[in-house]
């Protein structure tokens, strides 16, 4: 079986596997080399017995994404701080540019608690957020906890990104379940 080979000059991004609690220094690093890379920070209010603190925290814990070309590849590796590239059946997995820019939208948003999950989800029906501040965005409806909170799949990586939303500001785009009648 022939491999497919990427040309040089495409770029795309990759979730990598960075070393624990090493997401920061990893990004420092690869900026560096000149890789563009992203990690999603969230702010969170930590409590230690003495005080609170403001401190960002990276969203998906161990992992980071870059948008390299197959030159800059193998640079990225070379990288101490980064362990391997994320695979799916073998190969390093591309993550869409638009779920990129989605969780980008999301992080924008003060008022938006995200809370990431790994917890595996059986397949749903396709929703799309019609109002509010990611108005636009799609993705697999995997779950409906309480009365506004919709868990959306991010299906590269394997986690899921449970958002706050109100179930008016969304509609179903399709659905996977064939039993499903209007």
């Amino acid at each position: 079986m022939e491999k497919k080979v990427e040309p040089a000059h495409l770029y795309r991004w990759y979730a990598v596997y960075v070393k624990s609690r090493a997401e920061k220094k990893a990004q420092v690093e690869l900026q560096y080399k000149k890789i563009e890379s992203f990690l999603p920070l969230q702010r969170k209010l930590r409590q230690w017995s003495d005080r609170k603190k403001w401190v960002e925290m990276p969203l998906i814990p161990g992992y980071l994404f870059v948008r390299v070309s197959r030159k800059e590849y193998d640079l990225t590796l070379q990288s101490p701080q980064v362990v391997s590239f994320v695979r799916f059946e073998g190969t390093a997995a591309t993550i869409p540019d638009n779920q990129i820019e989605y969780l980008k939208l999301m992080l924008k948003q003060d008022n938006l608690d995200i809370e990431i999950t790994r917890e595996t989800f059986e397949p749903g029906q396709i929703i799309e957020v019609i109002a509010g501040p990611l108005i636009g965005v799609r993705g697999k409806l995997v779950r409906i906890k309480g009365k506004n909170k919709v868990a959306v799949e991010l299906e590269q990586l394997g986690y899921s990104a449970l958002i706050e939303i109100l179930a008016d500001d969304i509609r179903i785009v399709e659905s996977t379940d064939e039993s499903t009648s209007e």
